[in-house]
């Protein structure tokens, strides 16, 4: 059973584990991290590295918490430079399942016209963008 979003204050669908997307893991976009607690990676929706953690659910454990947040951090300041983001926390779209975002103060415009990265088939090194013509 999923636990409440509590940063939403409200109840959180039950989503099995099969059917989450957070869980699939796909790699369509540049991934930034991975060890045994999460992976860190651009979101599809809006462009910023992400922190997933690979449990399924929302009751991190504070160790993981912190190690998630260092990941993202790192993930962030590689991406926007060190005073070049914030971390955001609410899980808007996936309540269900851990994780956090590392936004750029201009993220809300520039996921509608910013060319996308894509997964270079290892986890880390330099981030490629899916070409355009």
């Amino acid at each position: 059973m999923a636990e409440p979003n509590t940063a939403a204050g409200a109840s959180v669908p039950e989503v099995a584990p099969e059917d989450c997307e957070l869980c699939e893991a796909a790699r369509f976009t540049h991934w930034y991290h991975e060890d045994d607690v999460c992976w860190v990676a651009d979101c599809e929706a809006c462009d910023c590295p992400m922190v997933v953690w690979k449990q399924h659910g929302t009751a991190a454990p504070d160790v993981d918490v912190a190690h998630m947040m260092s990941q993202l951090t790192q993930a962030g300041c590689e991406r926007f430079g060190e005073d070049g983001f914030a971390i955001d926390r609410v899980m808007r779209q996936i309540p269900w399942h851990f994780h956090a975002h590392a936004r750029d103060r201009g993220w809300h415009q520039r996921r509608w016209s910013s060319q996308p990265s894509r997964y270079s088939g290892t986890v880390g090194g330099p981030r490629l963008l899916i070409e355009t013509r």
